[in-house]
């Protein structure tokens, strides 16, 4: 008698075996010791809080909840701006407070009268640049990767007469960040850009052009290679 074979779409339902709470409570207890670096960048972010408090006091911007520091950040803020961050705001300025090593502290700077710098919640970035002479917005959710440049400006003209006459006189163009990007390590964010939402911009890019919301994009000029 000939066996009859079937096939099914039914789904057998697996079961996980929970990690025993003794062994979760010692991995917690280890992890100080199999970290230690991690212990210390705690202890400097306690340390460094008051003056991180009275840079931001000093400059007007307004403290938000569950803010974390690691180091110092340096704010040059225009008296006549605006700058202002949402909740969850994590800046990593110190050179241990990353393993990729931050070349200097956050810089945020506004440098020209009206100038515009708004950030929405749970930002984080290592040893970056932002610096904003007209506008620059940012989404929520948006993760800036170590020594990456964001600027609306060209800083100084491109005709060399101009340039002897107006040296400042660059020209600017705001730049829009969208919610959930990320943005990788040394890249350079110019003038004019808007970085549609979800996106991953590539470790080393020049981004010069506006990038489609949910792609990938890399290289100097910077282009689509992939969807996210």
């Amino acid at each position: 008698m000939k066996r009859e074979e079937f096939q099914t779409t039914e789904t057998i339902p697996m079961t996980y075996k929970s990690e025993p709470e003794s062994t979760s409570l010692k991995a917690r207890l280890m992890a100080p010791l199999d970290t230690p670096w991690k212990v210390w960048n705690t202890i400097h972010s306690w340390g460094c809080l008051p003056f991180v408090r009275f840079i931001f006091l000093w400059n007007g911007i307004a403290w938000g909840e569950s803010w974390h520091f690691f180091g110092v950040p340096v704010i040059q803020k225009h008296r006549r701006s605006l700058i202002r961050f949402g909740s969850g705001l994590s800046l990593r300025s110190s050179l241990r407070s990353n393993p990729l090593g931050p070349n200097h502290p956050v810089f945020i700077t506004t440098w020209q009268s009206d100038a515009v710098l708004t950030v929405g919640s749970h930002f984080a970035m290592t040893g970056g640049t932002l610096c904003a002479a007209e506008r620059i917005e940012i989404g929520d959710h948006v993760t800036i990767g170590a020594n990456v440049t964001v600027v609306d400006s060209d800083f100084h003209p491109i005709d060399p007469v101009r340039r002897l006459t107006h040296p400042n006189d660059g020209q600017t163009s705001p730049v829009i960040i969208e919610n959930n990007v990320f943005i990788g390590m040394n890249s350079l964010i110019l003038k004019g850009v808007k970085i549609g939402e979800g996106s991953v911009i590539g470790a080393g890019s020049v981004v010069t052009k506006d990038v489609p919301p949910g792609v990938i994009v890399a290289g100097n000029p910077a282009r689509v290679i992939n969807g996210v």
